[in-house]
């Protein structure tokens, strides 16, 4: 697999809608695809198309050719995909402040059991070394808080 900071550039909102549509059904042909994506969005094919070019150029996918037929493969895992776009969010946001979006992010999200008891590990052991207030990192130099 490429990992994400491999690829050409970051992925856009019609690309996600692509790539979410792959990575649960790869290998998928482009006939499915347009499918799929056609019953969420009003896109017409040659925009599908067009799109599955580029992830293509990106090399966020393999194609092969099966007849008449394109298919499709992710060449980069969709969870570290996923960890990379947050952790680029995050990297934008005072370091303060982060702890309290995670908090809401974990509040509004669906997680399974097994992630949770994943979660609740790493926080046990984070929490040994975790200082007591985390510094606002918004200024250089000037570690004041938000």
């Amino acid at each position: 697999m490429v990992k994400l900071q491999e690829k050409e550039s970051t992925i856009s909102d019609s690309e996600w809608e692509a790539m979410r549509i792959i990575w649960t059904l790869e290998p998928v042909s482009s006939t499915k695809i347009i499918e799929e994506l056609q019953a969420k969005k009003d896109w017409s094919e040659s925009t599908i198309k067009t799109l599955l070019r580029r992830l293509v150029k990106k090399n966020l996918l393999s194609t092969k050719n099966k007849g008449r037929r394109f298919v499709y493969t992710a060449k980069v895992n969709q969870t570290q995909v996923m960890a990379e776009a947050a952790q680029e969010l995050l990297s934008r946001m005072c370091d303060m402040h982060k702890g309290e979006v995670l908090l809401q992010l974990i509040a509004n999200s669906p997680i399974s059991k097994s992630d949770l008891s994943k979660i609740k590990e790493i926080i046990a052991t984070k929490e040994k070394d975790a200082p007591y207030m985390v510094p606002c990192n918004c200024l250089p130099g000037n570690e004041k808080m938000c």
